[in-house]
């Protein structure tokens, strides 16, 4: 039942929407978004989505917030030289008419759905004793369609291997980022210092909550990597280099232990990613586990950005 509160919601999200497309400022538009996708996850909620509702707050309005915060910061020296520039009246009649025409496709694809429209719930329900697993998600995500959920943190990884090959060779193998330069006495550190372990708390209380409820390893992951660059912000801590040995490790340990699982699958359960009905659950803890410690790091290091500092010699 639609209720006058979710009239109100629908209503701001688009005016919000509305208003972060026309921002001429990038740091304003930024601003926009995070605050659209806060109110977005406002809206999963709403609709009982909550593992939705969680990585769209820790992911979508978190995460992507903060990458699109660091890139306008970079873009402030041309952002004067480009607001001065006019696009020319036919090239904003197509983008509004390929805008339209977008949204127009969408709502016929919505409208032609049958009544009820298709959905896998139901098998899902059905097979979902056979994970072990409390939360739907989570089954669907780690046994389902696990091979998608391998495919995600593998793109994330060549996304960061990207990321390090803009890095000028000078720089190769150092530390991402510039040196952060705090006192260490004023009210970054002090906020660091009080929030960073409650936030290392909650980060792991929701990855292993979500073998059963909403949560999971990319929620806690989200704010367990937030702990870390909080603490970096505040100069209490440093980014290490990229050359370092352990650090490569942990970042292609979690795909490869999925790897690992998938392949003994064909052995013990007849299929690649299949688990044998006692081992499910373990299997499926097992591979959140070491998936954790590699999102943190990707999603840490990607914030970071590109080696800039040179490995003392």
């Amino acid at each position: 039942m639609i209720t006058p509160v979710d009239i109100g919601i629908a209503i701001l999200l688009l005016g919000l929407a509305v208003w972060t497309a026309f921002a001429r400022a990038a740091f304003a538009a930024v601003a926009g978004f995070i605050a659209y996708g806060l109110l977005l996850a406002l809206v999963w909620v709403r609709l009982n989505a909550h593992d939705v509702a969680l990585t769209e707050a820790a992911i979508g309005g978190g995460l992507t917030g903060a990458l699109l915060i660091s890139a306008a910061a970079r873009m402030r020296r041309i952002e004067q030289a480009t607001n001065t520039e006019r696009t020319g009246l036919p090239v904003r009649l197509l983008a509004i008419a390929a805008s339209a025409g977008v949204a127009l496709a969408l709502s016929v694809c919505v409208l032609v759905l049958p009544d009820p429209a298709p959905s896998l719930a139901h098998p899902t329900v059905l097979n979902q004793e056979a994970t072990g697993v409390g939360n739907p998600v989570t089954a669907v995500l780690l046994a389902f369609r696990a091979i998608d959920t391998l495919l995600e943190a593998i793109v994330l990884l060549i996304a960061l291997i990207g990321v390090w090959s803009l890095a000028p060779e000078r720089a190769w193998g150092g530390r991402p980022g510039p040196r952060q330069v705090a006192d260490p006495n004023g009210k970054l550190a002090w906020l660091a210092r009080v929030l960073a372990p409650i936030g290392l708390v909650a980060g792991f209380y929701v990855f292993w909550v979500g073998a059963d409820f909403p949560g999971g390893k990319f929620q806690g992951a989200t704010i367990i990597a937030s702990m870390w660059l909080l603490a970096q912000m505040a100069g209490l801590a440093e980014v290490p280099p990229i050359g370092r040995t352990w650090l490569r490790v942990g970042l292609v340990a979690g795909p490869l232990i999925f790897i690992a699982i998938g392949l003994a699958g064909t052995v013990t359960a007849g299929a690649f990613l299949a688990y044998p009905v006692p081992f499910a659950k373990p299997l499926i803890i097992a591979i959140e586990m070491a998936l954790l410690p590699t999102l943190v790091l990707v999603l840490g290091l990607l914030l970071a950005g590109t080696p800039a500092q040179e490995l003392s010699k």
